[in-house]
């Protein structure tokens, strides 16, 4: 059965984790377009801010400030997204939190804390989503991750979560669309993007985190996610470098193992000493951030990503994953590692 969805100046959207990064570029390009927004976040002071502004520039949104990890706080988005707009047409599950570090260094208490907000909130916000959305349709949009394919090494229990609500999603999909429900359930992975996702993680390394290249601008998710809440799709990578791993981890398992043990470890750290005010792992950082101040470059859009999802440009899409492969396998040239890891 074929599903059909609204533009989205005609949509009713509900973003968690709207307040920073991903779903902050997202509330933002959403608004532009028209959509009327329900924006739900653990940072009540920044999602004021961000509706305010929204409501300024003449758009439409509420806020909510809620904490994902907690069944009857979501249950409370989709409360509010009826009693404003009289229901939602697309709910993406955007919220989420990281760690750095090996896995045996990290507390349990952690571990634990990471798969409430990463799982179990995606969890209850489909749950929530699918419940509303069988009556008039809509799209359910879950943001996970390279890592949902791939395990990366420093990011053991992100990558676990993400692995998690990959298997969640596309079994979800499959129990919908056998009872006929015109729902639209897409899995969005992203590589590395640039977002203050480094700055809030958790980090028990002796090195403040950094992004492996290639980084994405988060403005290149956004505009998935809105294309997505348009046009069904099964599940998109954004960006050729997470297709590559995936593509990698797939076909050469053990070769990819040894790659990443060679390159991944010290990719991720910048060499500079850890700094831990900007932490928002288990308390939210009240500050609307898009970016994370990347200090590589960011590339602004994704010949890959755009290729994929345009039929007729597949081949292109296939080159550029092709070739972000052979950057990945390549690994940092001396004068890369060098910038790197500054000494001290």
């Amino acid at each position: 059965m074929a599903i059909k969805l609204k533009r989205i100046r005609d949509q009713v959207i509900v973003i968690t984790g709207a307040s920073s990064g991903i779903g902050l570029a997202t509330a933002r390009m959403a608004a532009e377009k028209g959509a009327r927004l329900v924006l739900a976040a653990r940072s009540s002071n920044s999602l004021r801010e961000l509706a305010d502004e929204i409501t300024r520039r003449g758009g439409e949104a509420i806020h909510v400030a809620a904490d994902v990890g907690k069944l009857e706080e979501v249950r409370e988005i989709a409360r509010a997204a009826e009693d404003r707009f009289g229901g939602f047409d697309t709910w993406v599950n955007n919220a989420a939190i990281a760690t750095y570090g090996k896995l045996f260094e990290i507390p349990i208490e952690d571990m634990r804390r990471l798969f409430e907000t990463n799982f179990w909130g995606m969890v209850y916000g489909s749950l929530e989503a699918a419940r509303y959305l069988r009556r008039r349709g809509g799209a359910l949009i879950n943001i996970g991750s390279t890592a949902s394919d791939r395990a990366i090494p420093l990011q053991g229990i992100y990558s676990a979560s993400k692995h998690a609500v990959k298997g969640f999603t596309d079994a979800l999909r499959m129990e919908l669309e056998e009872e006929g429900a015109r729902i639209s359930v897409t899995l969005i992975k992203p590589g590395a993007i640039d977002t203050p996702y480094t700055q809030h993680a958790r980090n028990y390394m002796d090195s403040e985190a950094q992004h492996a290249p290639p980084v994405y601008a988060p403005e290149t998710v956004a505009r998935v996610i809105l294309h997505c809440a348009e046009t069904p799709e099964r599940d998109v990578f954004v960006g050729a470098g997470g297709k590559a791993i995936s593509a990698m981890g797939q076909y050469a398992p053990r070769l990819t193992d040894k790659i990443m043990e060679k390159f991944a470890f010290q990719r991720q750290k910048s060499g500079r000493r850890p700094r831990r005010e900007n932490e928002a792992f288990d308390r939210p950082s009240e500050r609307l951030e898009e970016r994370g101040g990347n200090e590589g470059h960011v590339a602004e859009t994704s010949l890959y990503t755009q290729a994929s999802l345009r039929p007729v440009l597949t081949g292109a899409a296939i080159i550029g994953a092709g070739i972000a492969a052979a950057a990945l396998m390549r690994g940092p040239q001396p004068e890369e590692r060098d910038r790197e890891i500054p000494k001290h």
